[in-house]
């Protein structure tokens, strides 16, 4: 049996991510995050409630035991140290596979208006912090995957494609269930996407900004 580690639990990717895993895999989910009270476990049988914070080494190398992959689900303006910590925690626990979600547009690559506007509401701290972060991630010797979603709905659909590091970003928009769903077929396919980065959007929604802006 696969044992993950899911790091902030409580977003709502990871729900998603959590519900696909429950759904269509045998894997047993460690579900790490600050307050457990967030938390509505969706089969107890099967996940592990620990709180801690992502920046607290010793706490991860102590929930990290038996893991054989992190699904890393955070967000915060110290997102660079959260990856420090993180990496030097599987470093020491010998633990290589490591599932990171991002934000586009941190290697400045969407393109056009969208790219436009897209700076426009994510610079001043956000988009510098998340590309850190990526940096960090990808210095690493861990098989890494780093996912960049478009902006994010809740409709309650699964359909998206995905570009690669190198490549332009397309589309402006995808929901967090298809994000969710990705990440439960990446742990269900651990060799799949390694040392990559994934632009990951809804198809033919190009734009210059979301649809609902």
């Amino acid at each position: 049996m696969t044992n993950v580690l899911v790091l902030g639990a409580a977003g709502h990717i990871a729900k998603f991510a959590r519900a696909d895993l429950i759904e269509n895999s045998d894997v047993h989910m460690t579900d790490y995050l600050r307050r457990a009270n967030r938390l509505q476990l969706l089969d107890p049988s099967r996940e592990t409630v620990v709180e801690g914070d992502a920046t607290d080494k010793a706490a991860l190398i102590k929930a990290m035991q038996n893991t054989d992959i992190v699904y890393a689900n955070l967000a915060g303006a110290n997102i660079e140290q959260q990856a420090k910590t993180i990496v030097a925690a599987m470093n020491q626990q010998q633990i290589t596979r490591l599932i990171w979600i991002s934000t586009l547009g941190i290697y400045d690559e969407v393109p056009g208006a969208f790219g436009k506007w897209n700076h426009s509401m994510l610079d001043g701290g956000y988009l510098q912090t998340y590309s850190a972060a990526a940096k960090v991630i990808e210095a690493s010797d861990l098989d890494y995957t780093i996912i960049r979603p478009a902006w994010l709905t809740n409709h309650d659909e699964v359909t998206y494609e995905l570009t690669q590091k190198e490549e332009p970003f397309k589309g402006t928009e995808v929901s967090r269930k298809s994000i969710g769903v990705l990440v439960s077929r990446l742990v269900q396919e651990p060799t799949k996407h390694i040392k990559e980065s994934l632009g990951v959007n809804k198809p033919n929604t190009d734009g210059d900004k979301p649809a609902w802006y």
